[in-house]
């Protein structure tokens, strides 16, 4: 039996007269698309071009909601209650699902974006909100987030599948959290180096942190960042380098 791995990306981040990323091109790369819903980035004009590129390329819809920070593109981390993320989850939710119907394809699961991403890994109440809220909205919808996390344990309280997701593109510390943007080591832009890191999470798992030491994370499917510089290259790279070694892309939800 051939082996699959999902390769997801963050993509439809572009708004008003600002353009982020070649949409276009990296929809034909990857299996599952993270669109931005329009509180962290994304307007309605780009999340209706995400979809129908989704239709176009068979790729699968994913919700991408974030922090209500365009300003700060959803990186930056609000003191946000756990009911005001459930309501603004729900909201951005609904309009990514509402556009996408009008041209024949529907979200197929929700991923977190940026600071809100991080703080679902570890804040359980504001995971369990989260959750719930996505269970309310569609309880097939499956969360894609960062294994053995608070996250995780919310959705299968919630009663909704889970599914493990790894980074290509970004370093790793012993504990299994991200190198913080900033520092040495967080961005991994070099393609032939983001393609080795794919296979080796692909083939074994896990990866080499950057201490050394071994981090295991069993990923479902592996991100790529839209806006990393050069994201159609290290695409590129990471498919082919799969794809070469009998690794196919297929979507996990």
């Amino acid at each position: 039996m051939q082996p699959t791995i999902d390769l997801n990306s963050d993509l439809g981040e572009s708004f008003g007269a600002w353009r982020i990323g070649d949409d276009e091109a990296m929809f034909a790369l990857v299996s599952s698309a993270n669109v931005a819903c329009g509180f962290h980035a994304g307007d309605p004009v780009t999340m209706l071009s995400s979809a129908r590129l989704a239709a176009r390329h068979d790729v699968a819809l994913g919700a991408h909601p974030g922090y209500r920070d365009l300003a700060g593109f959803g990186r930056r981390a609000l003191d946000t209650s756990p009911a005001e993320l459930a309501a603004e989850l729900l909201a951005q939710l609904g309009a990514l699902d509402g556009v996408a119907r009008a041209v024949g394809v529907q979200v197929r699961y929700v991923k977190a974006h940026g600071a809100l991403y991080h703080r679902l890994g570890a804040d359980e109440r504001a995971a369990h909100a989260f959750a719930e809220a996505v269970a309310a909205f569609e309880p097939t919808l499956p969360l894609l987030g960062s294994p053995s996390s608070a996250l995780e344990r919310a959705a299968d309280a919630a009663g909704l599948r889970f599914a493990r997701e790894a980074f290509a593109d970004r370093g790793y510390v012993a504990d299994g959290s991200l190198v913080p943007r900033g520092e040495p080591g967080a961005i991994v832009d070099d393609p032939a180096a983001a393609a080795d890191r794919a296979l080796e999470l692909a083939e074994t798992g896990g990866i080499t942190a950057d201490d050394g030491s071994r981090v295991e994370l069993a990923p479902d499917s592996l991100c790529l960042h839209g806006d990393t510089p050069g994201a159609v290259a290290i695409a590129r790279a990471v498919r082919a380098a799969l794809e070469g070694a009998g690794i196919a892309i297929e979507a996990f939800a």
